[in-house]
């Protein structure tokens, strides 16, 4: 399966150039599970080989990133009441959630917008879902545009010039991503499994 999304991820690049790299980046962004981690490292390879300017590859990331974002944060902002709170009300005390619980994560959210913005665009795992909280906590969208921005014209570039520097074996650090990402979904269930925890003996 993986296999196959990553030949699609090359053909679409490989046909359409740049425009490639901006829909396949967006589609990832927009929680749609596509890997990053082929389509700059690919991409980063044809700037090694002179087809694409590393510069134009992570710009091109990042603004796909961008459009995707917007399209979650979307999702996140006028499906706030009709879907989350309705579930919370409904169904949050099997989830061990309250709506009071729900207030204080979005209050949170907000003091430390910046940091949650920018910084979860360059972890994996998290960087792909975090608009849809942005959303539901109807964050400035300027603001949520030029943070997501930077945040992910540091991830394409790292990624890019990974790949560049690789060359034809751009895609020998698809597994070592792929294990990172195994130990944020660790630490995410962790979290959860204490939270419960808490949560019960209280």
């Amino acid at each position: 399966m993986l296999e196959s999304v990553a030949n699609w991820i090359i053909n679409v690049i490989s046909a359409l150039g740049y425009p490639g790299i901006v829909i396949t980046m967006a589609i990832e962004s927009a929680l749609i599970p596509l890997p990053s981690e082929v389509i700059m490292p690919f991409s980063g390879y044809l700037a090694s080989t002179g087809k694409f300017d590393l510069n134009l590859v992570a710009l091109m990331g990042a603004i796909g990133n961008v459009i995707g974002s917007l399209i979650a944060y979307a999702i996140g902002f006028y499906g706030h009441e009709k879907l989350v709170r309705r579930f919370i009300r409904k169904f949050g005390k099997w989830i061990l959630i309250s709506e009071n619980e729900l207030d204080e994560t979005e209050k949170l959210l907000h003091r430390f917008k910046d940091l949650v913005v920018l910084g979860s665009r360059v972890v994996p795992g998290i960087r792909t879902v975090i608009s849809l909280p942005c959303g539901f906590a109807k964050l400035p969208l300027g603001r949520f545009i030029v943070l997501t921005f930077f945040g992910s014209l540091i991830w394409s570039y790292f990624l890019a010039w990974i790949g560049f520097v690789l060359g034809q074996n751009w895609h020998s650090i698809g597994p070592y991503f792929h294990k990172l990402d195994a130990v944020i979904v660790v630490l995410i269930l962790g979290t959860v499994l204490f939270y419960v925890y808490y949560k019960v003996r209280k």
